[in-house]
């Protein structure tokens, strides 16, 4: 399948559908391991979770972007894609676990962007950490 690759405009292709399906299977895992409904919430204007969710998109398709600039086969950077992933799923329970006063979902459901903001933010900054160890 590498060799596909070869010609740019097939790689480019190919590496923005890869990262595409990798990116919907990931927000879907995203959707099991929070509370509340993200595209319901998003469809109703919660500001806080459309925020939240931006965070986890751009972190995603961040570590994606490292990975293809420092793999050579379609596996090895699937392979570091989903390993970064896990660690952005880690940091939500971090997030939440750092947050004892008060439960992240339940306030991304009430809408509050104070919570959605740091959780953007850490989705960001952390997907830059973890792209710049992608060797």
């Amino acid at each position: 399948m590498d060799s596909f690759f070869q010609h740019d405009y097939i790689y480019t292709a190919g590496m923005y559908s890869l990262v595409v399906i990798a990116l919907i299977v990931y927000l879907t895992v995203f959707e099991f391991v929070t509370k509340y409904k993200t595209w319901t919430e998003i469809k109703n204007g919660n500001i806080a979770v459309a925020l939240a969710t931006g965070g986890k998109i751009f972190g995603i398709a961040n570590v994606f972007r490292h990975s293809i600039m420092h793999n050579d086969s379609v596996i090895s950077m699937l392979g570091w894609g989903t390993f970064g992933f896990a660690l952005l799923v880690f940091v939500y329970f971090i997030f939440e676990f750092l947050t004892p006063g008060f439960k992240v979902d339940e306030e991304l459901q009430k809408d509050n962007r104070a919570v959605g903001l740091v959780s953007f933010m850490l989705s960001v900054a952390l997907s830059y950490i973890i792209g710049a160890s992608i060797r």
